[in-house]
């Protein structure tokens, strides 16, 4: 009876995940190292309604997957990257907005014994509450202390754990009496899959803004490049015709030629006193805006003091 009682239960966790995979376009996989049935729970109760999560073996899902690439080979992308403790979290809702949830639901967690530190931990200069019988674990780590009305207080910050360092038994029972959680742990976002498409997480904080910056940047180095090497394209185009132009301009300056848009610049060669002209009659016009916003401010002012003069109060 047990037998056939699994065997059902992998037949519905096959056509659950082969279900899931053709409804859902979109999905995370993530890893849910150190993540409690509770916490997951939360997690599940939080994603209600945008998204659902499923967990299972990593033999049993690449199965599902290898026996369903028939009818969707873009799923092969996702086997090299179920190993280790994994899931899938499938969704039709924005990625960003999903991804942002799975973040938000973290519990704080006490330091244990062989865990790797994802983050440093310092403990801060405090007076612990601690007896003098402690001291043995403060020096086993070398944290300076000194006694302070009877008991253990910490001189200075100390970094007690870098990323990616291996909590020892000490470092453990340290923080555990300094009642201190340093890590906080959920699921984890390694890859997302997009209709066919497979990639990092970091991909969904690039915003269009930072897009169109790369390509406007892109683009200059192409041009640059083109006119560097005198290879005419698409980017370097504008640029040939504007310096064409101005070739042209200089060469008509200093001979007979003539052609329309080198009327001004001749006509200014002739005669700079045109040009100062110009520039004059633009100063005065610049200057003259600022004078107005005086004359206008002055008018103002005028007005306010005379209704001051009719007699009349605010509470009259």
């Amino acid at each position: 009876m047990g037998r056939e009682d699994k065997a059902t239960w992998k037949s519905n966790y096959f056509v659950k995940i082969i279900q899931l995979l053709d409804e859902y376009p979109k999905c995370f996989i993530v890893g849910a190292d150190n993540v409690g049935s509770q916490q997951m729970q939360q997690i599940r109760i939080s994603l209600r309604g945008s998204s659902i999560v499923l967990m299972g073996k990593n033999t049993m899902m690449r199965k599902a997957i290898k026996d369903h690439l028939d009818n969707n080979p873009a799923l092969e992308k996702l086997l090299p990257h179920i190993k280790g403790n994994v899931g899938f979290v499938f969704t039709r809702g924005d990625l960003v907005e999903v991804r942002d949830k799975l973040l938000e639901n973290k519990v704080q967690a006490p330091a244990r014994p062989g865990a790797i530190a994802p983050l440093s931990v310092v403990i801060p200069a405090h007076n612990t509450g601690l007896g003098p019988e402690k001291t043995s674990f403060f020096q086993a780590l070398s944290i300076p202390t000194k006694i302070s009305k009877g008991t253990i207080e910490i001189i200075n910050d100390v970094h007690i754990l870098k990323p990616g360092d291996k909590v020892g038994a000490s470092e453990a029972t340290l923080l555990n009496m300094l009642n201190i959680s340093p890590f906080s742990y959920g699921l984890v976002v390694k890859q997302v899959y997009d209709s066919g498409t497979i990639f990092a997480p970091e991909i969904l904080d690039i915003k269009p803004e930072d897009l169109r910056a790369k390509f406007q940047a892109g683009v200059a180095n192409v041009a640059a490049l083109s006119l560097a090497i005198g290879y005419p394209t698409i980017a370097s185009a504008p640029h040939s015709i504007a310096n064409g132009f101005k070739n042209l301009l200089a060469i008509a300056a200093v001979t007979e030629v003539e052609f329309e848009e080198a009327t001004t610049i001749k006509e200014f060669i002739k005669d700079p006193s045109k040009f100062a002209a110009v520039a004059a009659a633009v100063a005065p016009s610049a200057a003259a805006a600022p004078a107005e916003k005086k004359e206008e401010k002055k008018e103002e002012k005028e007005e306010e003091e005379s209704d001051d003069d009719m007699g009349f109060g605010l509470f009259d």
